[in-house]
Formats: C-alpha cells, sequence, structure tokens
C-alpha cells in the first residue's frame, strides 16, 4: 500500500470509512476491518454523528471489533465532532469537543483517539476554546493529532491563531468528478465559466500543500453531493469509457483508476472510502498502487468535463 506523509509521521494513501456500518452485523464489520488490514489499510476513519444517533457507528465498531491493546496499537483510529443534528447547529465549544471526545472514546472501547477532526465549520467559532480543548485533550493523552474537516484556508489560519498543535488534515469532497478544488484553479479568472468560480475559498489544495496538511478525499466515487456514483453511469458516457480502458490496461477494476486519479495528484491526498463491500475496498487498494502518467490523468480529466482552456 502506498504511503502519504502524515504529520510527523507516515499513513496510507488509503482510509477505511465506517460511516456505513450502521446496518452490518459484528461478523461483516469484522471482515470489513479485516479486508482493509490485509489491503495494508490500518487507518480507520469515524464520526460522532455516523449512524444515526450519536456514536452509533463507533459504537458497532468497538463492540464487533473489542481490539486487544496490541492490534489497537498497529492501527490508526480519527473521528470527528462538531455537528449537533439533533438541535440543527454546528458546535466547536470547549465543552463540547470535550464531551464528545469521552462519547467516542467509550463507544470504540479504547483509551486514545489518533486524530480528531472538526467536522464542518461552526460560523460562532471561537478559536480560544478551541485551543483550550485541544490543549486538555492532549495532555490527558485522549487525542494524539488534531485537524479539520470542510475547511477554507481562512478558517484555518483563524483557528491557528490559538491552536499550537499543528493541524495535520482537512478532509474535503474529491472525486474525479466533483473535483472544484483542482479544476477552479485551471480556469481561474475566465468570466461567465462556472468552472472559474471560487468554492473553496481559495487555493484549498495548495494551502494543504504548503502547510503540511494531508488532504482526505472524501465520496470518491459520487458524481456529485450525494447525487450517485459516476462509475458505470449513463451519464458519463465518455468518463466511463476512459476508465474501463485504463482498467483493463491496469488489470484493475474501474474503483482502481477512480482511485489512482486522486492518489496520482503530488499533493499526496488520502481517499476515504464509503463502501462497507470487502471486495471493493480491496478494487481500490489495488489502485493506490499504480501512478497514471500525466497524459491519463489530463485524459480522465477532460473526459469528465471539466474545462481545459
Amino acid at each position: 500500500m502506498k504511503s502519504v506523509p502524515f504529520g510527523s509521521a507516515a499513513a496510507p494513501a488509503i482510509i477505511a470509512g465506517m460511516m456505513r456500518i450502521n446496518d452490518k452485523d459484528d461478523a461483516q464489520i469484522r471482515d470489513l476491518y479485516r479486508t482493509a488490514r490485509d489491503a495494508g489499510i490500518d487507518f480507520f476513519d469515524h464520526a460522532d454523528i455516523y449512524g444515526g444517533s450519536m456514536h452509533f457507528c463507533e459504537q458497532r465498531f468497538g463492540d464487533a471489533l473489542r481490539l486487544s491493546a496490541a492490534e489497537r496499537a498497529e492501527i490508526t483510529l480519527q473521528t470527528k465532532c462538531g455537528i449537533v443534528p439533533d438541535a440543527g447547529m454546528f458546535d466547536f465549544s470547549y465543552e463540547h469537543i470535550v464531551r464528545q471526545v469521552d462519547g467516542s472514546l467509550r463507544a470504540l472501547g479504547t483509551d486514545y483517539i489518533d486524530v480528531l477532526l472538526l467536522h464542518r465549520p461552526d460560523a460562532l467559532v471561537e478559536p480560544d476554546e478551541v485551543a483550550r480543548a485541544f490543549d486538555e485533550l492532549a495532555e490527558s493523552g485522549k487525542v494524539r493529532a488534531f485537524g479539520v474537516s470542510n475547511h477554507t484556508p481562512r478558517q484555518i489560519d483563524l483557528l491557528r491563531t490559538a491552536v499550537q498543535q499543528p493541524l495535520v488534515a482537512n478532509q474535503v469532497q474529491l472525486s474525479i468528478t466533483h473535483a472544484p478544488i483542482i479544476t477552479q484553479p485551471i480556469a481561474m479568472n475566465m468570466l461567465g465559466e462556472e468552472q472559474s468560480v471560487v468554492r473553496d475559498g481559495g487555493g484549498i489544495v495548495e494551502y494543504c500543500r504548503m502547510n503540511g496538511i494531508t488532504i482526505q478525499a472524501w465520496s470518491p466515487f459520487q458524481a456529485g453531493f450525494f447525487s450517485g456514483v459516476f462509475l458505470g453511469n449513463p451519464d458519463y458516457p465518455e468518463l466511463n469509457a476512459v476508465i474501463d480502458r485504463l482498467a483493463a490496461e491496469y488489470d484493475v477494476t474501474p474503483i482502481g483508476i477512480a482511485t489512482a486519479w486522486i492518489t496520482r495528484h503530488p499533493a499526496n491526498m488520502q481517499v476515504v472510502l464509503g463502501t462497507t463491500t470487502p471486495q471493493r475496498v480491496s478494487d481500490a487498494a489495488a489502485g493506490a498502487d499504480i501512478t497514471l502518467t500525466r497524459p491519463e490523468w489530463y485524459e480522465l480529466f477532460r473526459a469528465a468535463g471539466h474545462l481545459l482552456p
């Protein structure tokens, strides 16, 4: 499995996302976990809201695996907090962050979280409160590293006015077809072109590269914002023709090529899988070890319908 820089260490280019394990039984969760480990994936992504009620998927993961201390030390557990669905709000207050981490620790059956991400930007964020929570969690050993999700460069800079710990990751949506963080700069300053509209606060990919923040790509096979996958989708005939041809040439599945398009980027991104099908985990992992050529990468870019001036 290809590895990428992650903070002061390294991590696999593929992350196994646990968002959809709420309806899986213990055996299915263990099968998914073991398939990931066999493929070289030792990084597992959670969030407190996954599963329909607070900490439900974290609890399913913890109950199904009941990891020994030795096995727990072999893997990276990442979780997120900050969204409060029942109240219809986001919350980065000191009290909420600390409370949610304690809930995640109990649900996962662990003494520490390897990586904690702030899930979606809280418009009412007070950086000093976040810093207070992070300092307490770090000093207590409950959280070992911190990051964000769906944040713009300026939102990260605002946090950094008070937060002392390095922010090691930013988890954002990215796929071949949903790629404004990559496509917008290519069409910059082109009046009247939809692709030129800035949607990420301006240069989030470049900002993360400059500041040593690992981009984690969620929904890597979604055509848009939870609008269905592009793989095998008749709405994307040209793209799928290119993907199928390259899959045959590299002897991988189409999922492998869709994964390789992201991992080929020099930002050294991680791909966050949402699938609960073990075979798809293996197929994506195979794609991470492919290095697409520059012409192949741009051919996929064009076939997805993006403007190349």
